[in-house]
């Protein structure tokens, strides 16, 4: 952070010079920059042109927000003066000397108070006190370098996410429709994988910079779960948690992204109870995306080919979102495992199977499942009302 190093130096004042006679000439310009002794720019106080030494301002300049100041004046010799807002008028925090302006053109005059022979003049408290602003600014220009590159990988991490989001289209149009299913795959895979790495070497090196941010932690944690690296990934999560309780000012979408984490990371292993657990407490600390979570968690048991849990959480996940459609498609896909079939040759589906396939044709009649889903109830014993209407989710 930049501070005014004026207001310490306000009292500061130089021997006047005598007064230097001056002749009527056409009008000349005048421009400047004024930099504090730390080196960062003046952004307020005014630039004065005396010829009498400093004792009387003939012509003022106000020092704009960025440090400059402009203006016209007679030609002559000058004594350039800067004066802080609460400089007596008596007084000068800066001067310099023998500026000459001359008549058509536009001079150049810095007032630079960083220069060895302002430093010098300074008293020995002024001087540790300009030391130890030096020395703040430093780290404040340090940190925000560092800020800025955090930044930066962040953007990259959130564009390689993308990517391996859409990395069986990539595939696609990399190899062509034509490709089999062998090939696509290990495409799909080949990209996802140089994603997550990418955004792996990028959060190691950035939570090393700034162990105290706890998104990059999470970003780690997904590119570490995207890779299988399901014992790294624990850590990292936890991590996140760690980092989040020690916060001023905690981010439950941070922390309920490293719940969900956790869930993932225990329902691709096995550990069920941990991942319900972990899964509760993301809906627990993030109301807002309970639905989300609980989806997420119903779409991973049905990728590890758990019915029971996927119908379990697909359960909950209507509880929180009755208007979300997919948790209706996986608790019949969940529950169609148990479906038996008659002597006619239908399907005879258990309880709640061929309701939760029709609601989801209720929120998503042209949904990606929906051909399905219509399939299976057509062979099915069962009718069902199609004039059913999902409720609305209670606020």
């Amino acid at each position: 952070m930049k501070r005014n190093f004026s207001l310490w130096l306000g009292l500061l004042a130089f021997a006047l010079l005598p007064a230097l006679a001056q002749t009527p000439a056409p009008m000349g310009k005048i421009h400047g920059h004024v930099t504090n002794p730390t080196g960062a720019s003046t952004v307020n106080g005014t630039v004065s042109l005396s010829t009498d030494g400093g004792r009387t301002p003939k012509y003022s300049f106000p020092v704009s927000a960025t440090g400059d100041y402009a203006g016209e004046a007679a030609p002559g010799n000058y004594t350039v003066v800067y004066r802080a807002p609460e400089t007596p008028a008596d007084q000068m925090v800066d001067s310099i000397s023998g500026v000459k302006v001359l008549a058509d053109q536009d001079v150049m005059a810095d007032v630079d108070m960083s220069r060895k022979e302002f430093i010098d003049k300074l008293s020995p408290e002024q001087k540790k006190t300009l030391d130890e602003l030096k020395k703040h600014n430093s780290e404040a220009m340090k940190a925000n370098e560092i800020i800025k590159n955090l930044n930066a990988d962040i953007r990259v991490a959130s564009q390689d996410f993308k990517d391996a989001d859409a990395a069986r289209a990539a595939a696609v149009q990399a190899l062509g429709a034509t490709a089999s299913k062998t090939d696509l795959d290990a495409k799909e895979a080949e990209i996802k994988a140089a994603k997550y790495t990418e955004v792996e070497t990028l959060m190691l090196k950035d939570t090393a910079a700034k162990p105290d941010a706890s998104v990059l932690w999470v970003d780690l944690g997904q590119a570490q779960v995207g890779l299988k690296k399901y014992d790294e990934g624990e850590v990292t999560y936890k991590k996140t948690l760690e980092v989040e309780a020690a916060s001023k000012k905690p981010n439950i979408a941070v922390s309920g992204s490293a719940d969900a984490g956790l869930g993932e990371i225990y329902a691709r292993t096995g550990k069920i109870p941990e991942a319900n657990a972990a899964y509760d407490a993301a809906a627990k600390v993030n109301p807002t995306g309970a639905g989300l979570y609980l989806k997420n968690e119903a779409v991973i048991f049905f990728q590890m080919n758990n019915s029971t849990a996927q119908v379990a959480a697909a359960n909950e996940a209507i509880a929180a979102d009755p208007t979300q459609p997919i948790p209706y498609y996986l608790k019949g896909a969940g529950l169609i495992v148990n479906a038996t079939v008659d002597p006619a040759g239908k399907y005879v589906l258990p309880p709640g199977c061929a309701e939760a396939y029709q609601k989801y044709l209720d929120l998503a009649p042209t949904g990606p499942y929906a051909a399905e889903a219509k399939g299976i109830l057509a062979q099915s014993a069962q009718k069902v009302d199609n004039n059913y209407k999902a409720p609305t989710k209670k606020r």
